[in-house]
């Protein structure tokens, strides 16, 4: 299993206790490989992805979705996964 790519993606957890509500971001990464894309917690088939698509929001990062064949997953990313989409389809 060779790895082609890997993109950083954001997961962000609220955290409330009796005084304050804060949001705590946590970095982690998507992993392209030959045979299947990998997250923290999911591993897709590379046959189970459809596609991979991107959408800015705001003016740092935006929204990466995975097109699979049990739905749409969405990821946050602070920087363009252009090349991480390019590699997907060139495989």
């Amino acid at each position: 299993m060779k790895l082609i790519a890997k993109q950083p993606y954001i997961k962000v957890t609220r955290v409330v206790n009796s005084i304050e509500q804060k949001d705590v971001e946590e970095e982690r990464m998507l992993y392209l490989y030959d045979e299947k894309l990998v997250t923290e917690h999911r591993q897709f088939p590379i046959q189970n992805v459809l596609d991979i698509s991107y959408r800015t929001v705001g003016s740092n990062g935006g929204l990466l979705y995975l097109h699979t064949i049990k739905g749409v997953f969405s990821y946050t990313v602070k920087t363009s996964p252009e090349a991480f989409i390019r590699a997907f389809k060139g495989t």
